[in-house]
């Protein structure tokens, strides 16, 4: 969830955007192939959705910030609104040209041609195309209108101004500059020497004026000669503190001035700054966001830190910023749980321990959603795949925001709150670039459409811009551009979306030229963002001051273009434009708005501007400087005058920053007097009732030159008489063409009343509500507004259980929150039994004491049957939910043997930790088969039918988790194995963990080679889990990769018999550590199938070998059925693992020279050998401890692990 200011995602203004830390921040590219070198900005000049004294008021939500940080500007923005007060700004490298040239094309000069000429000026001076003063017409132009053309008086004028230059900074790219307040001389400004190389600031200095930036002192040694300077900032609240913040590179401190920048104090940090939130209202209180992510406070502006809290997200901590709070100390975050989850936590600054902090929603919410704004906060939470959006109005318990049933939100952005109303950009399922406008009531739950697809985009940083303008000074007046068939138009609204309409285009051009645009096929549009480049399209402004006054860049056509564009002006709302420039230009709103000052976006050097005293009408041009300036930006007078402008540029890219103080006051003969206004009606196409009023403004007259000093707009209103236009379709009902308002397919008028029980009264819609801040009486206001009516009996009826968050899961041992949802029924007088399915059955008798749901822990883990039963008189309704309750999977082993022969099934399991975890999906590869096999059970029986090594995989997905684990046995004909056992001081030193078993292994084989000769690849030497310390030596055969060589079976026996003798003569041993050597013995010995190639056999060998026949059956018998004969197929659990099991199967072989019948079995012996049971005891384990079948003939099932 996200949130932006009207007017591309922040219409608000950079003025609103960065007036809460006192600073306007311009950047200029050009040093990095055209692309902003300058680095990020300090967050803590863009704080967030703040309200800022003196903040913007004319662009978007006035006096906040959006949620979205913006980048550095790309050029100089001229238009600065009273009570910002600082400007930050930056040039070149090499280029030679001001920031306003870096990265667009421009005309290029003509040889020999004037530079002021060059700027896009016609004969003599004059702007292209437009007529001079006197009214003289070109050929060709006989239907020109003199009255209706924008006059240029050229008569060159001069105006006051003085220079200053920064000596010593010309190598300085960069400048922050602070106009400390209304009723102030101060302006400070910082120089920083930014290398883009390093990455780095490398010098600062700070200059200081005490008479509105005629002369400025440089302040180097007051706040030490060696300290570099990175960031400015200044109280909102008091202008006359002023913070400085110092590189981190080489130090972490800040310099505090409580005289507005004469003297300061130095305070050491203990932290690393990255951004800071000042508070509305206290000018000491500050909040500072570490780079760890940790979030400071401090009540004695900055003296002194205390940490609130660790694992802060970025940009989302706020002030309590609610009118009628009592905590104002309160801070809203956003934090990160230890599991990586975020949750929403309210905490008072000097006293936020972990007792004393409160999560007013329960649970978590969605990453980076937290949004704090006026009487509202939002937060948004992702189930089932769909984003859900929450509310809470005036710090009450949260509601989940009502749009449309299938608008389906993907994405949401809070633009406005103003005036007790949520304005929301929302983009459905089926948008990419364009989003749906929603206007909500005062609660900020129900949401109803205001305007459809509303133009998009992306700014550098990723954040959405929404081309939505709120108009300064007109309660409800909005631009926007809609798309429409791929083309973008722009409409303008009076009554806050409830009414859209084309704009206009102006009758006649520049010249005085009729223009031919009729509606609805041609009109005016205008670029509405607010650029990160002021130069480029996209300015538009406004002012509180001058209600009627708007200013905007645009063009003349079907659609909005980024060429062709011109400069636009009304002087009466919207209602009627007139074109006042061909190309585009920055203007500034002097004396309230009564003088407007025009500058050129240009890469050349200029000194003239143009001024207008008539609202665009007629300009004349005025010079500010003697020599051409490169400009890089201006700053105006804060307070309500402005009449004093700076204007920051330089002569050459190696020269000093040159200041230019511009003067306006001499351009005015005198004060205005009463008889200098005139009446001016607020309208829309002639209709007087806007927003319920009729509002008379006060406006100079556009032949006096006087000044108007304190804000002259003085307004009358008086309320109208309601009418349908007064009134917008309520929640869950649409206009149709007949201008009624009826309810949608999908929505049920009576499920409003579903909250109501009998006897009690609620609020039946009429289909209409009146429109939120309109002040409209009487008329049809009763008709139209809601009313009280009595809660009619009904049965239960759309009865749902949910979980809180929507899954179908939850965990052992752990609360989880099921939601009783009913769509009709008299919840007061109802009784719900809801039974959990695990021999636990709650009753409540009513529904509104489950509104923060039913918490309930489950302690064992399966598929449990939750069911509800809702009765009342009336009737009754159930519903059932199935949920699965797991514990989280922690490992996964793969049980298998080491080795195996050739076409016989062997087991492969996979052993979990802990054992029972519910639900489990089995996915199993064997070599490099592509086709999984996917089972529910954790066993399979494999059978290999080559030779060789061969790798098993199995994956155990549970829940989100997903495991897995491989291993490799060994595939042959024939083998032998030898159970191995040790001297008892090993026991001493067995962990009996996995990889010292491995390790041992190791040690062992290389005993066994260097005691017998035996060539490594014969064998393998596998340690058992469990005491005593027991291991299986395999002796395998071996084939070169030529494929010859292969070992015989009597080379096999031969092997074995060296190995049994080497044992048998205590020759193998090994050093364990020092001073501890290990004995190696021989346990038992037993052969793989060998083929008998025999041609002719004895009465007696037939008969010995029908009998090893029939055992060979019997155990084959025992061996495919053991999983359904109790006490056979048994397994135990150790430190993780399970015994596996090894099948030696016999081999038919009767010569077994020189083995020794205590450790060579025959097949015979199986018959007279007793089934012995081992018990093996399982540490730590809540599992049964199980027997082991021990067969140690024809077949030996030996616990190994892999």
């Amino acid at each position: 969830m996200g949130k932006v200011g009207a007017g591309g995602g922040s219409s608000a203004g950079l003025g609103a955007l960065l007036a809460g830390a006192g600073l306007l921040v311009l950047c200029a590219p050009g040093a990095c192939n055209g692309g902003s070198c300058c680095p990020q900005p300090h967050p803590g000049s863009y704080p967030h959705w703040t309200s800022t004294p003196g903040g913007s008021p004319n662009q978007g939500p006035r006096g906040r910030a959006p949620a979205t940080p913006l980048p550095f500007l790309g050029r100089p923005l001229f238009t600065v609104a009273p009570g910002n007060r600082a400007l930050a700004l930056e040039r070149a490298r090499g280029t030679g040209l001001s920031m306003a040239g870096a990265t667009r094309s421009v005309r290029r000069r003509r040889s020999g041609e004037d530079p002021e000429k060059a700027e896009g000026e016609g004969v003599n001076g004059s702007p292209r195309g437009v007529l001079r003063d006197g009214g003289q017409q070109e050929p060709g132009t006989q239907e020109r209108d003199p009255d209706k053309a924008t006059r240029f008086r050229m008569e060159e004028l001069r105006l006051t101004s003085t220079t200053f230059a920064l000596t010593g900074d010309s190598a300085h790219n960069q400048a922050m500059v602070h106009w400390s307040g209304h009723n102030s001389s101060v302006i400070l400004i910082l120089t920083k020497l930014y290398d883009y190389n390093l990455g780095s600031i490398t010098e600062s200095s700070l200059w200081r004026s005490t008479d509105y930036g005629t002369t400025y002192e440089k302040l180097n040694d007051k706040v030490g000669l060696k300290t570099i300077l990175s960031y400015l900032y200044v109280c909102p609240t008091n202008k006359r503190k002023i913070m400085l913040l110092t590189d981190p590179e080489i130090e972490s401190s800040l310099l505090i001035s409580s005289d507005e920048g004469a003297t300061y104090q130095k305070y050491r940090l203990n932290f690393y700054i990255q951004s800071l939130l000042f508070h509305p209202k206290q000018e000491d209180w500050i909040l500072a966001y570490s780079q760890d992510q940790k979030l400071y406070s401090s009540a004695e502006f900055g003296r002194r830190w205390q940490l609130i809290q660790e694992g802060v997200v970025p940009n989302r901590f706020y002030w309590s910023v609610m009118g009628s709070h009592k905590e104002p100390d309160l801070v809203h975050l956003e934090a990160r749980t230890v599991d990586g989850h975020s949750q929403y936590l309210t905490c008072r600054m000097q006293n936020c321990t972990e007792a004393n902090r409160n999560k007013p929603f329960s649970g978590y919410i969605d990453p980076d959603s937290l949004i704090v704004q006026d009487d509202y906060v939002f937060v948004q939470l992702t189930s089932g795949g769909r984003p859900h959006y929450y509310v809470s109005y005036r710090r009450n318990a949260f509601a989940q925001m009502k749009l449309p049933k299938y608008a389906l939100p993907k994405d949401m952005h809070v633009i406005s709150t103003d005036e007790n109303q949520v304005f929301a950009a929302v983009q459905e399922w089926n948008q990419n670039d364009t989003y749906n406008l929603y206007i909500s009531d005062t609660r900020g739950v129900y949401f109803t459409l205001a305007l459809e697809n509303v133009q998009s985009s992306r700014g550098p940083e990723g954040n959405v811009m929404i081309d939505l303008y709120e108009v300064a000074g007109i309660k409800g007046m909005f631009l926007a551009n809609k798309k429409i068939d791929n083309q973008v138009k722009t409409f303008i609204t009076y009554n806050k979306g409830r009414d859209w309409r084309l704009l206009q285009a102006p009758d006649t051009d520049l010249r005085g030229d009729p223009v031919h645009c009729f509606l609805p096929y041609c009109s005016l549009h205008l670029h509405l963002k607010v650029s990160e480049n002021p130069y480029t399209s996209g300015i538009i402004a406004s002012r509180d001051t001058a209600p009627s006054i708007i200013v905007a860049s645009g063009n003349i056509g079907s659609e909005l273009s980024d060429s062709d564009i011109s400069m636009f002006v009304s002087s009466d709302a919207g209602n009627t434009w007139r074109q006042i420039f061909e190309e585009e230009h920055s203007v500034l709103y002097l004396d309230q708005g009564g003088v407007l000052v025009a500058m050129k976006h240009t890469s050349l050097p200029i000194r003239h501007l143009w001024l207008s005293f008539d609202e665009g009408r007629s300009w004349s041009k005025y010079s500010f400087t003697s020599i051409p300036l490169f400009v890089d930006g201006v700053l105006g007078e804060p307070g309500e005058e402005t009449l004093i402008m700076t204007v920051f540029g330089h002569f050459s890219h190696r020269s000093e920053w040159q200041l230019v103080k511009v003067d306006y006051k001499s351009i005015f003969d005198r004060r205005c007097a009463e008889e200098d206004y005139r009446s001016w009606q607020l309208h829309s196409q002639g209709e007087a009732c806007i927003m319920g009023a009729k509002r008379v403004y006060k406006k100079r007259k556009s032949e006096r030159k006087c000044m108007q000093g304190k804000y002259a707009g003085a307004m009358e209103s008086e309320p109208c008489v309601c009418t349908e236009a007064d009134f917008d379709c309520d929640y869950g009902y649409e206009r149709h063409s007949n201008g009624q308002c009826l309810p949608a397919f999908w929505f049920n008028p009576s499920s409003l009343s579903k909250d109501c029980s009998l006897g009690q009264s609620y609020l039946n819609s009429t289909g209409y509500r009146k429109v939120v801040s309109n002040n409209c009486t009487d008329g049809v206001r009763e008709q139209y507004t809601a009313k009280p009516q009595k809660c009619p009996g009904k049965a239960p009826r759309g009865l749902r259980i949910v979980t809180a968050d929507g899954k179908l899961t939850a965990e052992q041992g752990h609360n989880v929150t099921l939601v009783v949802q009913l769509e009709e029924g008299d919840v007061q007088r109802t009784l719900i039994q809801v039974d959990f399915g695990d021999g636990i059955a709650v009753s409540y008798v009513n529904l509104s004491s489950m509104e923060d749901g039913i918490k309930h822990v489950y302690q064992n883990v399966g598929i449990f049957r939750v069911t509800v039963q809702v009765d009342n008189s009336l009737g009754s309704d159930s519903a059932v939910l199935y949920l699965h309750v797991t514990c989280p999977l922690e490992h996964v082993h793969l049980s298998l043997p080491f080795v195996t022969t050739k076409n016989k099934e062997v087991n492969a399991t996979a052993v979990l930790w802990p054992s029972q975890v519910g639900t489990l999906t089995y996915v199993w590869w064997k070599g490099n088969n592509t086709e999984p096999l996917i089972t529910l059970e954790g066993s399979i029986s494999i059978k290999f039918l080559s030779e060789g090594m061969n790798t098993i995989t199995v994956q155990v997905s549970a829940g989100n988790a997903i495991l897995q684990d491989t291993k490799t046995i060994a595939v042959y004909e024939e083998f032998r194995s030898l159970r191995l056992s040790f001297s008892p001081n090993l026991d001493d030193y067995n962990p009996d963990i996995p990889e010292w078993r491995r390790d041992i292994s190791r040690v062992i084989k290389r005993s066994l080679v260097e005691a017998t000769g035996v060539p490594a690849q014969h064998i393998l030497v596998a340690v058992l889990p469990g005491l005593p310390t027991a291991a299986e030596l395999f002796v395998l055969p071996y084939q070169d990769p030529t494929g010859e060589s292969r070992r015989s079976a009597e080379d096999l026996e031969q092997i074995s018999e060296l190995l049994v003798h080497k044992l048998n003569q205590n020759s193998v041993h090994f050093e364990l550590k020092p001073g501890v050597q290990v004995l190696v013995h021989a346990a038992h010995l037993t052969a793989a199938p060998l083929v008998d190639l025999t041609p002719t056999h004895s009465g007696s060998a037939m008969l010995m070998l029908l009998s090893v026949v029939f055992v060979g059956l019997a155990v084959f018998v025992i061996y495919k059925f053991k999983r359904k004969i109790p006490g056979i197929n048994v397994y135990a659990q150790m430190q993780n693992e399970k015994e596996q099991e090894m099948i030696s199967p016999f081999s038919h072989t009767e010569s077994r020279p020189n083995t020794p019948q205590t450790q060579l079995r025959r097949p015979g012996q199986l018959l007279d050998e007793k089934v012995e049971s081992q018990h093996i005891e399982v540490p730590n384990s809540n599992f049964e401890s199980i027997g082991v079948l021990g067969i140690c003939s024809v077949f030996s099932r030996i616990p190994t692990e892999h």
